[in-house]
């Protein structure tokens, strides 16, 4: 499968990286020395396989194995499931490039960008799914998905924290956006299920 594939390189990449730290500055994200070495593109790829820490690698492991598995169970092919990963790893890194590319100080890494694009393509075909926050607190998958965007925007604008929320919204945007316009028939699908809401049955 390939999410297991995807989580296992995240996690021999992270874990060697965590004890090489040459590996990790050189795969982590910084803006500012693509902007002046253009060979180093390759970052905004490579920074989304590895991990700040072991909390981190695991947080967004797990979320998405259970929501990746999910999105390749029958609605995206293994090719373009693939593809789909490493698009949304580099359409979320983007606007931070932007933002932070004379910034020397600005370094990001991890999942989270394309962890956030699988979680919103899933919601359009099970919006009334409970899934559960920090996999305690439960919630119907499309008022977290919601929620989850204006906490993402609001954060991005007011962030105090090393937290790249803006990649975590860019990321959430690309898969909805993808799936509504490669897959037009998950709009149905989504209307379809909004039209049964477990409260109005």
């Amino acid at each position: 499968m390939i999410t297991l594939g995807i989580i296992g390189l995240n996690v021999v990449l992270s874990l060697y990286c965590l004890s090489n730290r040459d590996a990790f500055d050189k795969l982590c994200l910084v803006p500012e020395k693509i902007n002046n070495d253009p060979s180093q593109r390759y970052r905004l790829i490579s920074h989304a396989f590895i991990h700040a820490d072991l909390g981190h690698l695991l947080f967004n492991m797990l979320t998405l194995y259970f929501f990746g598995t999910e999105l390749e169970r029958g609605i995206l092919s293994e090719g373009e499931y693939v593809i789909f990963y490493l698009v949304a790893i580099l359409l979320s890194s983007l606007p931070s490039y932007q933002q932070h590319k004379h910034n020397p100080d600005y370094v990001a890494v991890g999942a989270s960008g394309a962890v956030s694009a699988v979680m919103f393509a899933l919601v359009l075909f099970s919006p009334w799914s409970v899934i559960y926050i920090k996999f305690i607190i439960p919630i119907y998958f499309i008022l977290f998905a919601v929620g989850y965007l204006g906490y993402s925007y609001y954060q991005s604008k007011n962030n105090q924290s090393n937290i790249a929320h803006d990649v975590h919204m860019w990321g959430a945007l690309f898969g909805l956006a993808y799936m509504l316009i490669v897959h037009p028939s998950s709009l149905r699908t989504f209307l379809d299920q909004m039209s049964n809401a477990p409260f109005l049955n």
